[in-house]
């Protein structure tokens, strides 16, 4: 017999030990799990909704929606998120999936949301969105459910170990430099203003991510500072997310500066500074293919290694 509640304290360790099991491509710890959904400031016990076959966790959907602003005072009051979701092996096709996603929804629709995501959840996202090839049938099951795919990210690694800095780029500093920009690893004076460029230029996330990272103990010379005379016109960072210090990003350029090569030094010389640590690899989940920013870190060496769909689902719509 399936017994069905949401998390009560004591679960964690099933839980941890049930998504390393069925995610086999993103595992967890359990600091991991505790930081990124227990301690997360939106965290409903009532949204982590759990399976059991008597006292086996056979089966966890994850549903969020903000208590907490990114920025300013928006909590986003028409969406939700599912960052995650598994269920065991031996039980998959009884209806447990189903089951559980509808109590998902529903938890979302009692705290009005009209709209749920897989799984563009920030500020602790623990994917993009769901890896086709790494896990068709959840794919298939969320379309079955009633999602569409919205837009597809993809993930890219770089090597190191062959990057060198290359003349061209060399150059290019030194004409811009003439022209009065400047490219420098952050100090304190630069916290404010490059925290504000990346909540405004961008999204709220970005700037989450660098003031978090700092207060965990980011070093400040892994965030680098793109200036035209006063003003920030670009950044790049790496250890920010999680204090994996091959992770690289969150990155912009001002969208009115393109065509100059910015994000092309920047990148560059973060990739240089991540080598000068020992660093024998760059790697970011979540970029555009398409975009110019994803032709840039093509061009820079960096190579796609995951596909990923964002999926919604409208909760009210009549079928």
């Amino acid at each position: 017999m399936i017994t069905y509640r949401y998390y009560q304290s004591g679960d964690e360790q099933q839980i941890v030990d049930l998504w390393n099991r069925s995610l086999w491509k993103d595992p967890i710890t359990s600091k991991r799990f505790r930081n990124l959904v227990l301690l997360d400031a939106n965290f409903d016990p009532k949204g982590l909704r759990l399976a059991f076959s008597e006292e086996r966790l056979v089966g966890c959907f994850y549903a969020v929606r903000r208590l907490l602003p990114m920025m300013g005072a928006d909590l986003e009051p028409d969406n939700g998120w599912i960052p995650f979701f598994f269920v065991d092996e031996t039980y998959q096709g009884d209806g447990i999936g189903g089951k559980l996603l509808q109590e998902a929804i529903d938890f979302l629709k009692i705290n009005g949301r009209k709209y749920v995501f897989f799984a563009s959840y920030a500020p602790n996202y623990i994917m993009p969105g769901i890896d086709e090839e790494a896990y068709p049938e959840a794919y298939q099951f969320l379309l079955s459910q009633g999602f569409d795919k919205l837009y597809s990210p993809i993930a890219m690694d770089r090597n190191l170990v062959t990057f060198k800095l290359a003349d061209e780029i060399k150059d290019l500093i030194k004409q811009r430099e003439i022209e009065g920009y400047s490219f420098t690893l952050a100090e304190d004076k630069d916290l404010y203003d490059v925290i504000q460029f990346a909540n405004h230029t961008f999204n709220p996330d970005w700037g989450r991510a660098i003031r978090e990272g700092v207060l965990q103990g980011l070093p400040l010379e892994r965030i680098l500072v793109a200036r035209e005379k006063e003003n920030v016109v670009g950044f790049c960072i790496y250890g920010g997310y999680e204090g994996v210090p091959d992770r690289f990003g969150p990155f912009g350029v001002d969208p009115n500066q393109q065509g100059k090569g910015l994000g092309k030094i920047l990148l560059n010389l973060c990739l240089q500074q991540m080598k000068a640590e020992s660093l024998h690899g760059a790697w970011f989940l979540w970029t555009g293919e398409k975009t110019s920013a994803g032709y840039l870190y093509k061009k820079t060496g960096f190579e796609i290694t995951r596909s990923f769909h964002v999926m919604k689902k409208e909760l009210n719509k009549k079928k």
